[in-house]
């Protein structure tokens, strides 16, 4: 992954440690809002909006900061989907997807605060159908989402979900 300035900051900021996420997963006239991250040596990851949490603050906090840094917009938490267990190493991460409605604001692309200005690794914000879903390489594109056929079947995942990571032994 540290081969470029921008997976070295990725992997000294988020690698070689467990980290909890929170992801919102909001889905508004069929299509659901996907931030596009830059991964270093030229690799995206198409995925929902969200990020660390910070000790001391809830999961519904944590993920009402993220969005409004990613995305611009205010959100109510729903509901709890699933716990995805995200392993690529040197990134291990216990992702939390929640079901969010927006309440305000403009979706525009916001950026990281964790990571410098010049090696910010959102690059791009956009509402898509399954179709748009679907038309993206998998290598681009968060497991979580890899195996839908729409976006209705997001609400009916719960529980705890690896989707195929090879490095879980």
């Amino acid at each position: 992954m540290s081969e470029d300035k921008i997976g070295k900051e990725i992997e000294s900021k988020f690698g070689h440690q467990l980290r909890t996420r929170v992801n919102g997963i909001l889905i508004e006239e069929d299509k659901i809002l996907m931030v596009k991250h830059r991964m270093g040596n030229g690799r995206v990851l198409w995925s929902t909006p969200g990020g660390g949490m910070n000790y001391g603050t809830t999961a519904i906090e944590n993920l009402q900061r993220e969005f409004e840094e990613e995305t611009g917009l205010e959100i109510e938490v729903l509901e709890f989907l699933f716990l995805h267990e995200f392993l690529e190493p040197p990134l291990h991460a216990m992702e939390h997807f929640f079901l969010v409605k927006r309440t305000g604001g403009i979706a525009v692309l916001g950026k990281d605060p964790e990571l410098s200005a010049e090696n910010q690794i959102l690059s791009d914000i956009q509402w898509m159908s399954i179709e748009d879903i679907h038309s993206l390489e998998k290598k681009s594109l968060h497991r979580a989402f890899w195996g839908i056929k729409s976006l209705s079947e997001l609400g009916l995942c719960k529980g705890y979900f690896n989707f195929g990571n090879i490095s879980i032994k």
